[in-house]
């Protein structure tokens, strides 16, 4: 019997805590409300409060998810953490997730910056493909990036923010899954990232004083082509596998950093706007969860994908990560 792995629900998780362009531009001393919405489409995103941590975003969504599936936490048979704002170094914040929703399955983090939650939604539909007693998986994805914002570094402190989601994944008789794809360009491991804390640069009294805590960092640009270059590619490469084109595609969830750049990346591939939907201007940059969160946000708004229609996410990040899976919608 082929078990064809599905999506059968999702959900969201945002602070309650709103930060206006303006709260932000006090902070960092100067003004670049104009330069956000005109070139990336940030007017507000959310920061949580000094009482949560990226766990506690995570359970949020994470219950979203599991009371729309009709899934009880003891049911999980695994749970994908996917996040690069971790609650510690170590122990991974997945098993942290397991405690506080009462569960008792196997978890792990993945960290492939923002490409990790597609990534781990891939890992997450083969277990169901492989492994005939997982029935139901959970892969959620958190960002707590303001605890790490240098608001001194215009580049970066008007950009993140904190969010998270999750999809329950359960196994049907018609196909959901229907494939990804994966690339990477090492050579900008070092471009943009939290680079003190770790094994490299630990938070050792002398890198304190020279670096300061641990903080997200721009270092380098990235080529101002890469998106036009890599993610039509990246995308192409997960509808081969199911003798897809991009106009068989329903409903298209980018990574949720620039408006612009999706506006031009539908533009290039020739596909209308409708197709897409965004939710930075309201809540910010929230690394890889972002492209669940748009899905459940359009769903809330009853703009999601209907059943039989074909999905698809790309996501890239920090290193540089890039993924993209394409799904059928089989949820109710």
């Amino acid at each position: 019997m082929v078990r064809h792995p599905q999506i059968l629900a999702t959900g969201s998780y945002v602070p309650e805590r709103v930060v206006s362009n303006a709260e932000v531009d006090a902070l960092m001393g100067e003004s670049t409300n104009e330069w956000l919405l005109a070139n990336v489409g940030i007017r507000e995103r959310r920061w949580m409060s000094p009482e949560q941590t990226t766990s506690d975003l995570i359970v949020e969504a994470s219950r979203k998810a599991l009371n729309r599936a009709g899934i009880n936490a003891n049911e999980l048979d695994m749970i994908i953490v996917s996040t690069d704002t971790p609650d510690y170094l170590s122990p991974a914040t997945s098993i942290v997730v397991q405690y506080k929703l009462g569960s008792s399955a196997g978890c792990y983090d993945v960290n492939s910056a923002c490409a990790g939650w597609v990534t781990a939604l891939d890992q997450g539909a083969r277990y169901l493909m492989t492994e005939p007693s997982y029935n139901n998986i959970l892969v959620a994805g958190g960002y707590g990036m303001s605890r790490f914002l240098d608001f001194n570094d215009k580049k970066t402190a008007n950009l993140f923010a904190d969010g998270a989601g999750a999809v329950v994944l359960g196994v049907g008789d018609t196909p959901g899954f229907v494939g990804s794809n994966f690339l990477a360009v090492g050579a900008f491991h070092d471009a943009l990232g939290i680079y003190t804390g770790g094994a490299n640069r630990p938070c050792t009294p002398e890198n304190l004083a020279t670096f300061g805590p641990p903080k997200v960092e721009f270092v380098r640009k990235f080529p101002k082509t890469f998106n036009t270059e890599y993610w039509p590619k990246l995308m192409q490469g997960a509808l081969d596998k199911g003798g897809l084109t991009f106009d068989d595609v329903d409903k298209y969830f980018f990574t949720q950093l620039n408006l612009r750049t999706i506006e031009f990346m539908m533009t290039l591939l020739n596909q209308s706007i409708e197709k897409t939907h965004w939710i930075m201007d309201k809540w910010g940059y929230t690394g890889s969860p972002c492209v669940v969160m748009a899905l459940d946000d359009a769903i809330s708004q009853g703009k999601g994908p209907k059943a039989g229609e074909t999905i698809l996410f790309c996501a890239s990040g920090g290193g540089i990560s890039m993924a993209s899976s394409v799904w059928k919608w089989t949820a109710k």
